[in-house]
């Protein structure tokens, strides 16, 4: 099982990114797939989660301007960010349950300043 979180960068307050999360070795049509972040001296944060028939949940830090996604003919997961805020500045990661076991890929580090 393989997950790759990438698309994160260095973003003034305002913009936007959009960060991508390639998978390999799970059925990812059947799996419930999610964000998360981690910011520095902050626990990891739950940032939004997407259901096998598309069904979404976000964070209320982030409602109203992150919107997950996910193409099931590629194994791709989506997580459009509006309206950044330096607040948002974390590592993102990508994740998923598999087999009994949670599964995390190589995060994306996204910076929100001026």
């Amino acid at each position: 099982v393989q997950l790759q979180a990438s698309g994160g960068g260095l973003v003034q307050p305002g913009g936007s990114l959009r960060l991508s999360c390639a998978t390999s070795g799970i059925i990812f049509r059947l799996n419930t797939m999610r964000w998360h972040r981690l910011a520095p001296g902050k626990q990891r944060e739950l940032v939004a989660n997407i259901t096998s028939n598309g069904s979404t949940n976000y964070a209320d830090s982030v409602k109203g301007r992150f919107t997950i996604s996910r193409d099931n003919s590629k194994n791709k997961m989506y997580l459009q960010m509006d309206s950044l805020k330096p607040e948002d500045t974390a590592v993102y990661f990508c994740a998923t349950n598999y087999r009994g076991r949670g599964w995390w890929g190589r995060g994306t580090q996204v910076t929100v300043s001026s």
